[in-house]
């Protein structure tokens, strides 16, 4: 699009599927926006009617992906529970990716609303740092401050199952894995 044009909804939408499909990489609201001539909130309102629709898109700390049918090898998927101070949060999900784990999401029972969850999707150092970034940023609260307790399960991803069983002997050593 150029210039202010802005594009009717159902074209954006398309456009907006379409961009994420293609995208090797998570895609912001505000990059989506940029693209469509429109704002951030615009754009979350489009994902929310695409979701309704049951297209496969997830919003993750990093952006929106379009969730493709999963092709190659198959991976292994644990759900570790863990409890950790705030401070601890980048040394628990460090230790994750420093093992080849990908922390897919986080969990937790809350005494109101039941289970939440939430996206993580982070892979290395690099996307934790920018995932703490973003919380701290917009002084956001962990998902596992709002549990009793503190208790969170993290869905991991794994090629090989000694890649789990590694990250388990380092978070128990850290005292963060809940046994």
């Amino acid at each position: 699009m150029t210039g202010t044009e802005k594009m009717p909804g159902e074209e954006r939408r398309q456009l907006i599927l379409e961009t994420l499909q293609k995208a090797e990489n998570p895609m912001t609201g505000k990059e989506l926006g940029e693209l469509t001539n429109v704002s951030r909130q615009v754009i979350v309102g489009d994902i929310t009617l695409l979701k309704a629709k049951k297209v496969p898109i997830l919003a993750t700390s990093q952006g929106y992906i379009y969730m493709h049918a999963s092709v190659g090898p198959e991976k292994i998927e644990k759900v570790l529970v863990c409890h950790h101070t705030p401070e601890q949060t980048e040394e628990e999900l460090n230790i994750l990716v420093d093992h080849g784990l990908t922390v897919k999401d986080v969990k937790v029972e809350h005494p109101v609303y039941g289970d939440l969850s939430a996206s993580i999707m982070v892979a290395n150092r690099l996307e934790v740092k920018e995932f703490i970034k973003r919380v701290n940023e917009a002084n956001a609260v962990y998902l596992s401050n709002l549990a009793e307790g503190g208790i969170h399960l993290h869905t991991v991803i794994a090629d090989e199952q000694h890649q789990i069983d590694n990250a388990e002997i380092e978070l128990k050593k850290a005292g963060i894995l809940v046994e």
